[in-house]
């Protein structure tokens, strides 16, 4: 009885040794497609995407801090979130553009952390961003004699800083989660950058817990911004409906419509990942859907912001100009 008790205990002992030199050090991403000429149209299709992510996004930045006509919290908040947006696409773009022109789709475990770690956390502060461009838009409408106390230099920055503490704070218990797991056998992720789902499906650990913690830190998160932005534009509808003028209800209203269109657009989307039934579920929709969150959207905030916005347009003709 007991030489079978020890020959039990040294199987279960050689099995977890085994298991541990099995552990993945690396994972092969893979993808959107792999037909070689659809590659080449996604390579060039997101290439041109990033460029122009770039581009609008840098340059939003730029033309704020040049221009001291935007130098206003409204505007700070904003170069703010081109900072964000152009930081999270290029967590995951690079590499999948990358593993579009290479045969080896290649990602080692440390650099899967890291993308996950920082993609992660600049989609969290974009989040809590959006909330506070809200409140900051309910300010100026509600009681603009106060604004300027309401939104000063300091409760700007204390508001952007605690949106980035947040992102990256939420991230990094993510991470740890996730990446506290082990990870052996096969070592294949079904998509095109390290995300939950597919990651802990290549887990061999418990992934119960990490599952439940998970979705309650990002349903908090997601529910509580969206309560914010709820809430403030409630009161600004309530402050544009008291308004005496049509002229200045239209004035009001206009000041919220990129933001209130690039917050539908964010948030809708987020949503719509999450919130989907799980026998609906599909890794094929899940992927083009991340497509439109990781790479499209961080384009179309800068010119959802520029094309709507007046005082934008008129600091780019007088850009125009000087440079001429």
């Amino acid at each position: 009885m007991l030489s079978l008790i020890v020959a039990q205990r040294i199987r279960y002992m050689t099995q977890i040794q085994d298991r541990n030199q099995t552990e993945m050090v690396e994972f092969i991403l893979l993808g959107l497609s792999d037909n070689p000429d659809l590659q080449g149209v996604l390579f060039a299709l997101f290439l041109s995407i990033y460029i122009a992510t770039m581009v609008g996004n840098l340059g939003m930045i730029v033309l704020i801090k040049i221009d001291h006509c935007l130098h206003t919290p409204m505007y700070f908040f904003l170069s703010s979130l081109s900072f964000v947006d152009a930081s999270y696409s290029s967590s995951v773009t690079p590499k999948m553009l990358v593993n579009l022109m290479t045969e080896k789709k290649v990602i080692s475990l440390n650099g899967c952390a890291a993308q996950f770690f920082f993609f992660g956390s600049f989609l969290g502060t974009e989040c809590f961003l959006l909330a506070m461009m809200a409140y900051d838009r309910y300010a100026a409408i509600w009681n603009p004699l106060l604004y300027p106390v309401l939104m000063s230099g300091r409760i700007c920055s204390f508001l952007v800083a605690t949106s980035f503490l947040a992102g990256f704070g939420n991230a990094a218990i993510h991470t740890g989660m996730n990446f506290g797991l082990s990870f052996c056998g096969s070592n294949r992720i079904n998509h095109f950058y390290c995300d939950t789902p597919p990651l802990l499906k290549l887990s061999c650990s418990d992934t119960h817990i990490n599952g439940i913690v998970i979705m309650a830190f990002s349903s908090f998160n997601v529910i509580s911004c969206v309560m914010i932005i709820l809430i403030s534009y409630l009161c600004i509808l309530i402050a544009i409906l008291k308004m005496p003028s049509v002229e200045g209800r239209h004035k009001a209203f206009s000041t919220c419509a990129s933001h209130l269109m690039a917050v539908t657009i964010f948030f809708g989307t987020i949503l719509f990942m999450y919130l989907r039934p799980t026998s609906s579920y599909s890794m094929e929709q899940d992927k083009i859907v991340s497509v439109f969150y990781t790479v499209v959207i961080p384009m179309l905030n800068p010119i959802i912001y520029s094309l709507k916005n007046k005082d934008v347009k008129e600091a780019m003709k007088i850009l125009q100009k000087h440079r001429l």
